[in-house]
């Protein structure tokens, strides 16, 4: 084994990769060549929900490159630890990438430490990696992830039993890597506009967690309606969004069976009230 792996180094994966094995990281902010953002597949659009149990996040299944739909049935919403989840919209390549290597980052820097990540200390992790991109995003190339989570048990000094802790908590992004926390609700992806719409019509901070989830794809469905890029369910190939839920016993990604279930129940209120 090189002697890189056998000596004690930092917490954080990425600055192991970039001294072990450099080749092993996406490109880094250098002078890239030109590219034609629209040639490449782009994902929306994501939205995180908070309720009385934690957080809720879902994400339509489309991707387009350009004016044409390049993927029916993506994958945008992860689980990234055992209590946050993180959606991605942008260039969905590179979100992919951006995702498993903070996946990553999270597990490796428990394992190195011995401690967990706050809530606070992962989403900073993320800006950081965000950052990293910001050469590509100034090409149209940009990732703008949305990440949500609840505080585990004796991490930050709070406990689940803590209001505070127990309540999920939504990070969002810019290109450049600032990170900001919204409260209640978010959205972001082509669609994210129409979709805050319709969580301001909707959202309740006393819903239970099936009604958070009821309330996410409620504003998917509205969102798809108004805007090219989002795709809405389709109940003829089964393709759902894909919906992570997150309390305090963990993060947990939903069926399609169960998520079909929600759907199903919305688009038959939908045939007697289109506009919901």
């Amino acid at each position: 084994m090189p002697a890189a792996y056998m000596r004690p180094g930092s917490g954080s994966f990425t600055e192991f990769l970039a001294s072990a094995e450099p080749h092993l990281l996406p490109p880094g902010s250098g002078a890239r060549p030109s590219v034609d953002a629209t040639a490449v597949p782009h994902g929306t659009t994501i939205v995180a929900v908070t309720c009385e149990q934690g957080v809720v996040m879902a994400g339509d299944r489309r991707a387009t490159m350009g004016n044409i739909i390049a993927q029916r049935d993506i994958e945008k919403v992860f689980v990234a630890d055992s209590h946050s989840a993180i959606g991605i919209a942008g260039t969905a390549g590179l979100a992919v990438e951006m995702v498993r290597l903070f996946r990553l980052e999270l597990e490796h820097y428990e394992k190195i430490e011995g401690v967990r990540l706050s809530l606070d200390g992962k989403a900073n992790r993320l800006a950081t990696m965000i950052r990293g991109n910001l050469g590509a995003a100034m090409q149209g190339l940009a990732v703008v992830p949305l990440f949500a989570g609840v505080e585990q048990d004796g991490v930050g000094n709070r406990t689940v039993d803590d209001g505070p802790a127990r309540r999920g908590r939504i990070f969002s992004y810019d290109i450049t890597g600032g990170r900001y926390e919204e409260h209640d609700y978010y959205a972001v992806g082509s669609g994210s506009t129409f979709a805050r719409s319709a969580l301001k019509q909707r959202y309740d901070a006393s819903s239970d967690l099936p009604g958070a989830v009821r309330t996410a794809v409620e504003a998917l469905y509205d969102a798809a309606d108004d805007d090219s890029a989002t795709g809405g369910p389709d109940l003829t190939r089964r393709i759902y969004p894909v919906v992570v839920a997150v309390t305090a016993d963990g993060a947990v990604r939903w069926t399609d069976d169960e998520v079909g279930v929600v759907v199903e129940a919305m688009v038959a209120g939908r045939m007697v009230n289109p506009g919901g």
